[in-house]
C-alpha cells in the first residue's frame, strides 16, 4: 500500500528511511524540501549500517565523477546532523530477503528493518518498493 509522506504525518510516528532520503537532503537533491517538511515531527529509523553505506554510496559517485571529493565529504557531514534512530537488524533473515527477491542485502537491511518493526518504508528505490509491496511493507512517497 502507497502512502503519501504527508497524509502519514498524523499517523505515523516513525518510519523507515533508505539511505537515497538521506542523500537527497545531503546532496540538496529536488526532492530535499518535500522530504523535510513531510518528516517534521516524524522519528526516522534505519538499520544500523546507514552510515557505511552512505560512506559507499558517496565514494561510488565520486569514482564514477558525479561528486568532488570535498563534495562528498561535506555531504556527509550532512547527513550526520540528521536525527535518526539506528537499530540493529537480523543478517541472517535479510540474507534470506536478499536471495529470495535477488536484491541487494544492503536492500534487504531496510526492508528487514521495515518489516519486524511494522513501519513504513520511505525510499526512492523502484526494486524496493516492488518487494515492500510483496511484503506487504506500506510504502510512503
Amino acid at each position: 500500500m502507497k502512502k503519501n509522506i504527508s497524509s502519514c504525518t498524523i499517523v505515523c510516528v516513525n518510519i523507515i528511511a533508505d539511505t537515497n532520503i538521506f542523500l537527497a537532503v545531503a546532496l540538496d537533491e529536488p526532492e530535499k524540501e518535500h522530504i523535510i517538511q513531510n518528516t517534521s515531527g516524524i522519528d526516522l529509523i534505519s538499520p544500523e549500517i546507514l552510515p557505511y553505506e552512505i560512506g559507499n554510496a558517496l565514494s561510488a559517485m565520486v569514482k564514477r565523477k558525479q561528486l568532488k571529493p570535498e563534495e562528498a565529504l561535506q555531504a556527509e557531514q550532512k547527513t550526520r546532523i540528521i536525527p535518526v534512530r539506528l537499530v540493529a537488524i537480523d543478517v541472517q533473515k535479510s540474507l534470506k530477503l536478499a536471495i529470495k527477491f535477488n536484491i541487494y542485502a544492503y536492500d534487504a537491511y531496510f526492508l528487514h528493518c521495515a518489516k519486524s518493526l511494522k513501519y513504513p518504508l520511505l525510499t526512492f528505490d523502484k526494486r524496493m518498493k516492488q518487494v515492500a509491496n510483496e511484503l506487504n511493507i506500506e510504502i510512503l512517497e
